[in-house]
């Protein structure tokens, strides 16, 4: 279904002026069938493709084909307009997830209830065409996770540029001119914002670069224009790492099982750094326990069990390791990098990265990941850095800034500090809660749905207590 989709999205494509054209093409709106099966979800859903230039104002840009999705209200609310949403990653999609996450309790609880909800796949990533896919690759918010790694992510952009395609076009700005482009195709006039994790990175583009229209901001785990991903990243980790064992001696089950736990992770680290691991004839790195670190600290799942894993990563069971291994690679990786190399790391300093994570063991299992990034970074033709995509940004637009109390990619003092140049945001934190918050918290959910329906309105944080007093955690061995 999903390739049947990319393939008709292309064909659309083509027939709006994929190949050469003698000037600039319009974006165009082509109404299409859906990307997956909506089957039980009690939405309509609206499904098209959005073709726009690759490279704007150009003739003979070849096209890029967005697929959208847009989920009708169940009892649509006059007055309120639509919401566009914005995944994260970068490198994400939610497309090919979206059936799924419509008949989930939580959407139920606050997606297209009143407002419909537009989704669509960033270009370069998703079920978009063409993708900036790279195949199997170990990559994780962490960085590249071996030279190999490292390796195929430079053949990659390789392959991409040797096939035609504009590395220099697929990044934060043009989504956000995406969206714009979107907004006319479908006849919008004013819309909210919902975004995730680095999809509020691209709400800030929008803010900057095209922001007509956007009536209210919602920013869930929030990454900011002028946060440093790799500069500070290992200690971002290492934070939110050792926060979940704080709270583990905080916890008397806990604590009974896992006494001196942070201790000796942090001397089995060491043991790492100055060498890899063996165990059966297969080599265990350091990059590959850094890797670990940041992915489980992400989840809620991984995080209640983060005590427990790392009691048996220090026994020696590796199976842990082993399946976090097999699971990396979700990414688009190039559309990752097309970012990331173009509005992160020209204002970030590789040295930076080790000088941050001097003297802490697990904030150094990172380093040599994120350092891999500069290197990859040179490979990738994204263009000259553009100072504005480093500035924070200010604005009168109502916002709301939802943080996770444990988080190792987003932490709460970034969003913390951008709210505070809105002058009509809210900022809220919600405690013993991971990454992307208002798929974990009932009670985000509700300021979600308060804060869309009247964006001027102070959210009601009643519902933080008892929801969120305390962190459960997995003791028990799977």
């Amino acid at each position: 279904m999903l390739q049947a989709f990319v393939a008709a999205g292309l064909a659309a494509a083509a027939v709006l002026g994929f190949a050469a054209q003698a000037q600039a093409a319009p974006s165009v709106f082509t109404p299409g069938p859906c990307a997956g099966d909506f089957t039980g979800v009690a939405h309509k859903v609206d499904c098209g493709v959005l073709a726009v230039d690759e490279s704007r104002g150009q003739a003979g840009a070849r096209r890029v084909a967005l697929p959208v999705a847009i989920v009708r209200a169940l009892a649509p609310k006059a007055g309120l307009p639509p919401v566009i949403y914005l995944h994260g990653g970068p490198g994400g999609g939610v497309l090919s997830g979206l059936p799924r996450t419509l008949r989930s309790p939580a959407a139920r609880e606050m997606i297209a209830i009143d407002q419909d909800w537009i989704y669509f796949d960033q270009r370069g990533a998703g079920v978009s065409a063409p993708s900036l896919d790279c195949g199997r690759v170990d990559l994780t918010d962490a960085g590249p996770l071996s030279q190999a790694a490292a390796d195929s992510l430079v053949a990659c952009a390789q392959r991409h540029v040797a096939a035609g395609v504009d590395l220099s076009r697929y990044n934060a700005a043009e989504v956000a001119r995406d969206v714009a482009d979107l907004r006319r195709a479908l006849g919008i006039g004013a819309f909210d914002l919902v975004g995730g994790s680095y999809g509020v990175r691209i709400e800030f583009a929008i803010l900057t670069h095209a922001v007509e229209g956007v009536r209210a901001v919602v920013m869930d785990s929030p990454w900011s224009p002028e946060a440093k991903w790799a500069d500070g990243g290992p200690k971002m980790v290492a934070d939110a790492v050792r926060l979940i064992l704080a709270k583990c001696q905080a916890d008397a089950a806990c604590r009974a099982k896992h006494p001196t736990l942070e201790a000796d992770f942090a001397a089995l680290a060491r043991g790492w750094l100055a060498k890899p691991f063996v165990k059966a004839g297969r080599t265990y790195a350091a990059d590959d326990l850094g890797g670990f670190l940041m992915e489980a600290a992400y989840s809620a799942e991984g995080a209640r069990a983060l005590p427990r894993d790392l009691a048996k990563i220090i026994r020696g069971d590796m199976s842990l390791l082993d399946a976090s291994i097999a699971e990396r690679s979700g990414y688009a990786e190039a559309q990752h990098l097309t970012h990331l190399c173009k509005e992160e790391f020209p204002f970030e300093d590789r040295a930076a990265v080790a000088a941050g994570a001097a003297g802490d063991p697990i904030a150094g299992l990172l380093v040599a990941s994120m350092q891999r990034y500069f290197d990859v970074c040179r490979a990738y033709p994204v263009g000259p850095a553009d100072p504005l995509e480093q500035r924070p940004v200010t604005s009168s637009i109502p916002a709301l800034f939802l943080a996770a109390e444990i988080d190792p990619g987003c932490p709460p003092h970034i969003a913390e500090a951008a709210a505070k140049r809105f002058s009509r945001g809210q900022f809220v934190v919600i405690p013993n809660t991971t990454h992307g918050v208002s798929g974990r918290s009932a009670c985000a959910r509700r300021m979600v749905r308060a804060f869309l329906a009247n964006p001027a309105a102070p959210v009601d944080r009643a519902c933080l207590s008892p929801e969120h007093d305390r962190f459960v955690f997995d003791l028990e061995d799977g």
